[in-house]
């Protein structure tokens, strides 16, 4: 598929995602009053009485709620292909270097010690989210061997130390009020999403992006090989701390919002990359606009199958695992001719 083929076509998906997501719900909106409404907003007119309740639902519940899930989207599925091009693993997702755990166990810690204010929650997650990950970086650095292989160790070791943290957390969190509320959040959810949630997260997050996608072609060196990049004149430690440190940012900022939401970074870069290719100029953004999509889309059915509501990360993983088992066997048996 052309370059820009691809961008217009993901592009076209995620609007029909977006207007489909804010039609559809147990409150339903007509496409039609979507457009009354949204015309209403620009002309700076009040609803009337008829309109009052459709107005609030779109513009203080649905919208905000859509705009965050499609940013987190974008945002999980940009840091797993900037970390399966940096470590030239299509296995590895946001949370090798320990984000996820780290950002659940600060959570887990607020919930105790602050109960369920959102910006003690949002605050903690996000400190020991990029502490974890420093954490991770460090041990690495002070290795002797400085390859990427200890890198996702150390990631993995600062892991298991922050969840064995959590897990602590819970045994001693109070079964009846504070231990339901870890639970939720560390399935993640966008049902108590606000305007001033997203103000405190999107700069964040869009910086990030903004960055990463003026340097993406660096990534095509990068995974060219340590030496091979060193040759072409890339600082390859100082490029590769820069990429881990934006993508784990923006993660950060997204999960000290929503909770932890796996399989959407690990499996969106596959299938971008089965589509656009492995060339990081047009797989960023193409895998941006396709996890804003994919996200929206499970955010709508988390919210609509059930007179509940499914935290999202149940959603991703019903639809992740099977597509990325299908694909490894897909791979496999193409692999072997048969």
């Amino acid at each position: 598929m052309k370059r820009n083929h691809a961008i217009a076509a993901a592009a076209i998906l995620l609007l029909a995602c977006f207007l489909l997501s804010m039609s559809i719900g147990r409150y339903p909106l007509q496409a039609r009053k979507v457009v009354e409404l949204i015309k209403l907003k620009v002309q700076l007119r009040e609803p009337d009485k008829d309109m009052f309740n459709d107005y609030v639902v779109f513009w203080s519940i649905r919208l905000p709620r859509v705009l965050m899930a499609s940013s987190v989207g974008a945002v999980l599925a940009i840091a797993g292909t900037v970390f399966q091009g940096l470590f030239r693993n299509p296995l590895v997702s946001p949370d090798i270097l320990g984000v996820s755990a780290g950002a659940g166990f600060g959570a887990g810690l607020a919930i105790l010690l602050f109960g369920k204010s959102a910006a003690a929650i949002q605050i903690s997650a996000f400190a020991f989210g990029l502490l974890a990950v420093s954490a991770a970086y460090g041990m690495s650095r002070y290795a002797r061997s400085h390859s990427v292989t200890t890198l996702v160790l150390s990631g993995v070791i600062v892991s298991a130390l922050f969840s064995a943290g959590l897990s602590f957390l819970k045994y001693v969190a109070d079964p009846y009020e504070q231990l339901p509320a870890i639970v939720f959040w560390t399935m993640g959810s966008f049902s108590n999403t606000l305007w001033a949630d997203l103000a405190k997260t999107f700069p964040a997050m869009a910086f990030c992006i903004v960055v990463l996608f003026v340097l993406r072609w660096k990534l095509n060196v990068l995974t060219l090989g340590d030496d091979d990049a060193m040759a072409l004149g890339i600082d390859v430690a100082k490029a590769r701390g820069v990429y881990i440190f934006l993508a784990t940012l923006m993660v950060a900022s997204s999960v000290s919002s929503c909770g932890t939401i796996g399989w959407v970074g690990l499996v969106v870069p596959h299938m971008a990359r089965l589509i656009v290719g492995p060339d990081h100029t047009i797989l960023l953004p193409f895998a941006g606009l396709l996890g804003a999509s994919f996200m929206v889309l499970m955010d709508t059915l988390a919210r609509s199958i059930t007179g509940g509501e499914i935290p999202i990360s149940i959603m991703t993983s019903l639809i992740g695992a099977p597509f990325l088992g299908y694909l490894m066997l897909k791979q496999d048996r193409d692999q072997w001719g048969s």
